[in-house]
């Protein structure tokens, strides 16, 4: 919504708007993107003008969209999952978001999913059986092992740190 609100005020037409992706009817020049771009960078976005660029950010949304908004467990084949929705062979997309961003795509998904685990830990909703058999992951075990390589806790120790800075109302 500030994407689009700042588009329209500073006089472009938006024709679509998605998560990392925007159309307009314009063809703005140089200047214009250079003013466009500082304005972005104010809402904590940026400018992606390059073919390599949109694309690593669509292999991002997508991967996004999978670990936080699928409905169900993850049990997707993250190469598969790409592949079927982006025109090109996985080995082209792992060798350019490599390039591009300096980390792996395998990375990336695994520092979503761990984001991902946090939320859940937080809300205490479920059980870690159960964040495990959301996630996608084989046990509880390989979960908390690959939750405590990236983030240096176990889920358990997250969680109990999470809760205590948590006050109920009463107590304020």
């Amino acid at each position: 919504m500030a994407v689009d609100q700042l588009l329209k005020t500073q006089g472009y037409h938006v024709e679509n708007i998605e998560l990392g992706e925007v159309e307009i009817s314009e063809n703005p020049d140089a200047d214009q993107l250079t003013i466009l771009d500082k304005h972005l960078h104010h809402l904590g976005f940026e400018l992606i003008d390059d073919r390599k660029g949109r694309l690593v950010e669509k292999i991002k949304n997508l991967i996004i969209q999978l670990v936080h908004y699928s409905k169900g467990p993850l049990e997707v084949n993250l190469s598969d999952h790409l592949t079927r929705e982006l025109p090109y062979e996985y080995n082209y997309l792992s060798n350019l978001f490599s390039e591009v961003v300096g980390s792996t795509i395998e990375k990336f998904y695994i520092n979503q999913k761990i984001e991902r685990i946090k939320e859940l830990l937080i809300y205490d909703e479920l059980s870690l059986a159960e964040i495990a058999h959301q996630m996608g992951y084989s046990s509880t075990a390989y979960l908390s092992s690959q939750f405590k390589k990236v983030t240096g806790l176990t889920p358990g120790y997250f969680k109990a740190i999470k809760s205590n800075k948590r006050r109920n109302i009463e107590e304020l």
